[in-house]
């Protein structure tokens, strides 16, 4: 179970990390996008009609990748229990980003040095703030509250429950972080105060996010070996609006010792420097390293769970 749960989790970021992205027109995720976008519409001309909407659309739509995630794994198994194993570390691929993110956040860090203009126009693709009156220290910190984000957002929400169901089922393993992805892509289009057909994909994805994001903000501390940054991070980690992006962002300022703030929305360790572009490169490698420290809890406690639940190893359970 140990093995196989590893090597899936370690086949996916071997990929991110070799291939990066896959082209949008080959993506499952920008389909999606454009599922969400054709939904995303005026249904009603009242806002209470709409809601009601995106509640059909917040239980319905995620239930769309997960279906098709499962049902690929199952019909690979029907092939051979190897070629289950691949499709469900595909999915994993697919559905969790790092090296993306982390390549566009050191080229903004990067630009600030030197290319306002252009750090202003990359960030852009981090964070939704209007981004021309930023100074180069509020670009920088902009980005890394991002990445800090991101971590959870885009990578531990689907590592978690795919590496909790790998050694029990990979068909639900697969379909989990497929679900995940198509409530955090609901609530990035959908889930702004200003559409009301948003309101239950904001809500879902809050709930969905709140474990996410503290394991995040604990994998911050231990891959920086200070648990003090949690402890740091608790007096901010309310201070966005979001109930769970806080805790890493907050954890990431504090254990780089440096300040995020949003121009009137929060202001994370006020009492230190934002950024400085040194600090930059320091919090890159340690989202980075991060990410390592979330996968290995994944696996540990996916097999723990296994164990505990007296599961047979996955590729057998597939092969009966």
């Amino acid at each position: 179970m140990t093995l196989t749960t590893a090597a899936l989790v370690g086949f996916a970021l071997g990929l991110d990390r070799l291939v990066g992205e896959p082209p949008n027109a080959a993506h499952p995720v920008a389909w999606l996008g454009r599922l969400v976008g054709a939904l995303d519409r005026k249904w009603s001309d009242d806002d209470g009609r709409q809601r009601l909407v995106g509640y059909a659309i917040a239980l319905v739509v995620p239930l769309v990748p997960a279906a098709v995630a499962g049902t690929a794994v199952l019909v690979a198994a029907a092939t051979h229990p190897v070629a289950a194993a691949l499709v469900a570390g595909l999915v994993l691929f697919l559905t969790s980003s790092l090296r993306m993110l982390l390549e566009l956040t050191r080229e903004v860090v990067a630009a600030t040095e030197s290319d306002l203009e252009t750090a202003r126009e990359r960030v852009r693709g981090l964070v939704g703030r209007e981004t021309e009156s930023l100074t180069p220290e509020e670009l920088r910190s902009a980005a890394l509250e991002s990445a800090a984000e991101n971590l959870a957002d885009g990578f531990v929400a689907t590592l978690l429950p795919f590496a909790l169901l790998a050694p029990i089922s990979l068909p639900a393993a697969a379909a989990a972080a497929a679900w995940v992805k198509g409530v955090n892509t609901l609530d990035s289009m959908l889930g702004y105060p200003s559409k009301p057909i948003g309101t239950a994909s904001a809500r879902l994805d809050d709930l969905v996010m709140w474990i996410p994001a503290r394991v995040s903000a604990a994998a911050i501390a231990i891959a920086a070996a200070d648990p003090s940054a949690l402890r740091c991070a608790r007096q901010w980690a309310d201070s966005p609006p979001s109930p769970n992006s806080g805790w890493p962002m907050a954890t990431l300022a504090c254990a780089l010792s440096v300040r995020f703030r949003k121009p009137g929305v929060y202001d994370l360790n006020p009492e230190a420097e934002l950024p400085a572009l040194e600090d930059g490169e320091r919090a890159i490698a340690l989202v980075g390293r991060a990410a390592i420290v979330t996968a290995v809890i994944a696996i540990v406690l996916g097999v723990a769970l296994a164990s505990l639940l007296g599961t047979q190893p996955t590729l057998a359970v597939i092969a009966r």
